[in-house]
């Protein structure tokens, strides 16, 4: 039995799609199990509820073989830090996990051994650390910065030919498409003979910086579009104006700060483990019907 968190989530989908193409048996943990396919319905066993409520996923968990983990990213207005929204949600299923033998796939960050502050992928780090301490057979899958994180930027390259981010305008930032993502997951969820405990670097063949995507995205789009940097202080004061707590504020900026500082090339990855995705093939197959698509 596979047990898929987030099954409506962008990778949780595409993860229960490819598991369940599989024939395993599949149980998902759906807060609203009405916006879940037919097919899905149809084909797994489906408990109601989140997967941070401690009777829910200890349902789901019962007589389990593998557990797709994701934490849904902490609402905008949360007070606390990130940190402990991402411990305080996982608890639970730590709990339910011990001594049961099933192994977990869960979605991480790049980053494994980097000093100093991350937010955001420092409570993705944190959660690696408790459910390693449950005691769990455990596969990490260190991701980088997400190409779908563009989508959001859609209407800006359509209205006034740039996208702006934090980001560091000159240093190399690795990307990965969530395809790919599930792919690794669903793979790691299939197959029976891991165990132990692991950091999965996945990331594209791609090494660009946010300069090198905007000559991408010019190409694909066939017109010229530019990166424009904002400073961190001012997009953190942006996410306060549009609501974010300033815990949330605070954690999106040490995140930029921490990606900025190269928290990405602070864990070793192996060239020849590059996924199958580029940033030019996702900008012809994702972003550019997106942009098109845009009134």
């Amino acid at each position: 039995m596979i047990v898929i968190t987030t099954p409506t989530g962008d990778i949780g989908r595409q993860v229960l799609d490819r598991v369940l193409d599989s024939g395993e048996a599949v149980r998902v943990v759906a807060r609203n199990p009405s916006r879940l396919p037919a097919r899905v319905r149809d084909r797994a066993e489906v408990v109601p509820g989140s997967h941070g409520d401690a009777d829910a996923i200890t349902k789901a968990l019962a007589g389990a073989d593998r557990l797709f983990w994701l934490v849904p990213p902490p609402p905008f207005s949360y007070p606390g830090r990130a940190e402990q929204y991402y411990l305080d949600f996982t608890r639970p299923a730590c709990e339910a996990i011990r001594g049961l033998g099933a192994g977990v796939v869960g979605v991480s960050t790049l980053g494994h051994g980097y000093q100093g502050k991350a937010g955001m992928l420092s409570a993705a780090l944190a959660m690696d650390e408790l459910i390693e301490g449950a005691g769990a057979a455990y596969r990490a899958l260190a991701l980088p910065f997400f190409m779908e994180n563009l989508l959001r930027l859609a209407q800006e390259i359509k209205a006034q030919g740039t996208f702006s981010m934090a980001n560091a305008a000159g240093r190399p930032l690795p990307t990965v498409a969530t395809r790919d993502v599930a792919a690794a997951a669903a793979a790691l969820l299939l197959d029976t003979s891991w165990s132990g405990q692991a950091s999965v670097p996945v990331a594209g063949p791609d090494n660009l910086t946010p300069d090198d995507m905007a000559e991408v995205i010019s190409d694909t789009l066939g017109r010229m579009v530019r990166y424009r940097q904002v400073p961190v202080a001012d997009r953190q004061a942006a996410m306060r104006q549009r609501g974010a707590s300033q815990a949330i504020a605070q954690d999106m900026a040490d995140m930029t700060e921490a990606q900025n500082n190269g928290i990405y090339d602070a864990e070793p990855r192996d060239p020849d483990s590059a996924t199958a995705t580029s940033f030019r093939q996702w900008c012809l197959d994702t972003l550019k019907p997106a942009v098109q698509a845009l009134a």
